[in-house]
């Protein structure tokens, strides 16, 4: 069953009075993209949380935040009292020539060097770490419940445009042999026309051999018998592994390719108003396979 690259998940929890959460958010990407917001103490497991990502969800753009609230003293940030005193201090001067003017504390305190998040013990990090591990495991498999939900929709309507398609490959299938009667009629009316009145005899192997040409020129079974497999490889991957985004977006490109041959090679009216629906068709898969992860 296919997947949609589109998805969203999250998970929660409070471990010990800390609050974590976590988010991800999956748009469709070509290949896999992961944008990855973490608090400074974190910072370290940015590649860790990366791996879990892409072997979880291993195609699209991926955005994940991860949110901690801990109200305890481990979690409050350290001010560098000294530092914080030499900006005061410089300020204060400036401000002495411009009259109106004041220092505002809580502006200096987002400065650089500043406030900083205080050492963490080791234990304790890794042990926050294991939170975040479970919780994104958690979030992922939410992204993914999202994600086969909006893969059964795709499939439908790919099942659907893929159905379409071989109504009218069957209509053109049956109206093939009619396009080269069609022509051996018209000529053989051309060319009786012309020696009208003449004395020169209508040759039946010259005209013979010429419909046989156009026939030759004008066949599509091969390129009917083509298609046909891209849509039986089509249906295969549809109702298979999930990460088959990519073979889809392939068979869709050959399936389009196909259908144009057809529709130059035929030379039949009727025959490319079959392939301009098809046409449209491929189209609305092309674009629908592009969200396929």
């Amino acid at each position: 069953m296919i997947q949609s690259m589109t998805g969203f998940g999250a998970a929660a929890c409070d471990v010990g009075g800390v609050a974590y959460r976590v988010e991800i958010r999956c748009v469709n990407n070509r290949y896999f993209k992961a944008s990855i917001k973490l608090p400074d103490v974190f910072q370290r497991f940015e590649s860790e949380i990366e791996k879990l990502l892409r072997d979880g969800l291993y195609r699209g753009s991926v955005a994940f935040a991860l949110r901690v609230k801990d109200p305890s003293a481990a979690g409050a940030y350290e001010i560098n009292t000294a530092a914080l005193a030499a900006y005061a201090k410089r300020l204060s001067d400036i401000t002495a020539t411009l009259p109106g003017t004041r220092v505002d504390l809580s502006g200096l305190l987002e400065v650089p060097g500043v406030c900083d998040a205080g050492e963490m013990d080791e234990k304790e990090l890794l042990a926050r770490f294991a939170v975040v591990q479970k919780l994104t495991a958690e979030a992922i498999q939410n992204v993914e419940k999202m994600r086969r939900a909006e893969g059964e929709a795709l499939q439908r309507d790919l099942t659907e445009q893929c159905g379409d398609i071989r109504k009218r490959l069957l209509t053109i299938g049956e109206r093939c042999p009619s396009v080269v009667a069609e022509y051996h009629k018209r000529l053989t009316g051309r060319v009786q026309q012309l020696l009208s009145g003449g004395t020169v005899q209508l040759d039946e192997g010259v005209l013979a051999r010429e419909v046989a040409v156009f026939a030759e020129r004008c066949d599509v079974n091969e390129e009917l018998s083509r298609l046909t497999c891209h849509l039986d490889q089509f249906a295969e991957l549809c109702g298979g592994r999930d990460d088959a985004g990519r073979k889809l977006d392939f068979l869709a490109q050959e399936m389009l390719r196909e259908a144009n041959t057809i529709g130059s090679k035929a030379n039949d009216a009727p025959i490319a108003r079959q392939i301009v629906e098809i046409k449209s068709a491929i189209d609305r898969i092309k674009e629908q396979v592009q969200n396929v992860a």
